[in-house]
């Protein structure tokens, strides 16, 4: 349930507190004295701390370190206690970050409900902060195809480790949606998930977005990496991080600690790391770009995340989430889709994979009508290059070819491209083409077409060519 440090001089006191926590279902560590505090605190920060006010034998008393801990970890919540509490001892506890004042000898009833309240108010204030920090996407998986149930399945299995994965495939894929998947369904939900757009930061501010910054009178600023303690870290493309701050990530897996910018103290995390890339990382290694070492630590558990093209069977599945997504979200038509157009979706090219195709159901739900099914007459596809109604426009090279070799190379494009529309299955192919199972068979021989399994599910590709 959480870690709950408890510092009070008395031992008898913090025992018996310990005692009742633990009864409770959560985990408590004990000091004595200031420097077991601060020693505590350094070692692992903890979801709440009860904190006396008077501390014999200390360098600090509470108030001292209640400031101390505010202005390091000020997501931390403090239940100050004090058997010579006052209102003006409250008051000060208070305004100086303190979450409550309890005086003894207190009530363990309202010691528990003060302890449950406090954790609940730091879990929403940290749902704030990720709310206005756009972290609201969706984590829910959807498909059926052979691809992606090879894909779940491989995710499923990371859930409850603590296990680095590094995330492979295209732009657009869906990468970073399997990500915060496996932070969804793992032991640290309820904790953050960051995500560190390495593209999108510049070089020269990397290490201080990453690792924060202490300022001379101006306090300490967190960086991403302390956001995310006790959570999930997620590097978004990680082969764009410069090579400088590559080797200080690389410290941080090992040590689980690291410095501020301009600090000189060491700051303790807890982090669950998960990378991806579109980029072949082997040859950034050649190529001198990434570090080996770097890519060796992140790739303990490395999962390919399939381009849309190879799990064209959950492309309808994929087009009306999206459409039930806008029309939730900013109230564009709930439309269904026509057989046609759910037929064309399947065979189209998807260069920017998943992404791209929710691009194409947005301009579609805006452009469109308002009302009735999407027809595949309001896709983009080639009747957009030119032509009349019911003609398609022949690629230069098939208008220049004899009839029979131009009948052929489009029969093997036609058929190629709706095998795998329906995942490699003959049976479903041959019934919606209109030919007998056995003549496709002889069909896709004369042609050089051949099936094999890739990514999960069977694929469709000319023989000689890689599957």
């Amino acid at each position: 349930m959480g870690d709950i440090l408890i510092t009070d001089d008395e031992r008898d006191i913090r025992e018996l507190i310990s005692e009742i926590l633990i009864d409770e279902g959560f985990t408590t560590r004990l000091a004595g004295t200031s420097d077991e505090c601060m020693a505590q605190i350094a070692t692992e920060s903890p979801a709440l701390m009860i904190l006396d006010i008077w501390l014999k034998d200390s360098n600090m008393d509470g108030i001292d370190i209640l400031k101390s801990v505010k202005r390091d970890h000020p997501d931390i919540p403090i239940v100050i206690i004090s058997g010579h509490g006052n209102i003006e001892i409250a008051v000060a506890a208070i305004k100086q970050g303190a979450y409550d004042f309890i005086e003894k000898p207190f009530n363990i009833d309202q010691l528990l409900v003060v302890i449950r309240r406090a954790m609940e108010t730091s879990r929403l204030r940290r749902e704030n902060v990720e709310l206005k920090r756009g972290d609201t996407h969706s984590t829910e998986m959807l498909g059926d195809s052979a691809a992606f149930r090879a894909l779940k399945s491989q995710l499923d299995k990371v859930i409850k480790s603590n296990g680095r994965v590094m995330l492979t495939g295209p732009a657009g894929a869906g990468k970073e949606i399997a990500a915060r998947y496996i932070h969804a369904n793992s032991n640290r939900a309820s904790a953050p998930f960051v995500t560190v757009n390495s593209a999108s930061i510049a070089p020269e501010r990397m290490e201080e977005v990453l690792f924060g910054r202490e300022v001379n009178g101006r306090g300490i600023e967190q960086g991403l990496l302390e956001e995310a303690n006790g959570g999930v870290i997620y590097f978004d493309e990680i082969a764009d991080m410069p090579l400088g701050t590559q080797s200080k990530i690389l410290r941080v897996l090992v040590d689980q600690r690291f410095q501020r910018v301009g600090g000189t103290d060491k700051v303790q995390v807890d982090l669950r790391v998960v990378s991806s890339t579109n980029r072949d990382l082997p040859l950034a290694i050649d190529a001198g770009t990434f570090r080996e070492e770097l890519y060796h630590r992140l790739n303990v558990v490395p999962i390919p995340v399939p381009s849309l093209e190879e799990r064209r069977e959950d492309i309808p599945v994929l087009a009306e989430h999206f459409i039930e997504v806008f029309n939730k979200a900013q109230g564009l038509p709930l439309r269904k889709l026509a057989d046609d157009a759910r037929a064309l979706l399947q065979t189209m090219l998807w260069p920017g994979n998943v992404r791209q195709l929710k691009n194409v159901v947005e301009r579609v739900l805006i452009l469109g009508e308002n009302s009735g099914n999407i027809s595949a007459k309001e896709l983009p596809s080639i009747e957009e290059g030119g032509g009349e109604e019911g003609r398609i426009v022949l690629a230069g090279g098939l208008a220049t070819l004899p009839l029979r070799e131009a009948r052929e190379l489009f029969e093997r494009e036609y058929l190629l491209t709706q095998i795998n529309r329906f995942g490699g299955n003959i049976s479903r192919t041959a019934s919606f083409v209109g030919m007998e199972r056995s003549a496709l068979h002889r069909k896709l021989k004369s042609l050089g077409v051949v099936t094999s399994n890739k990514a999960g599910g069977r694929v469709a590709y000319l023989e000689g060519d890689e599957a």
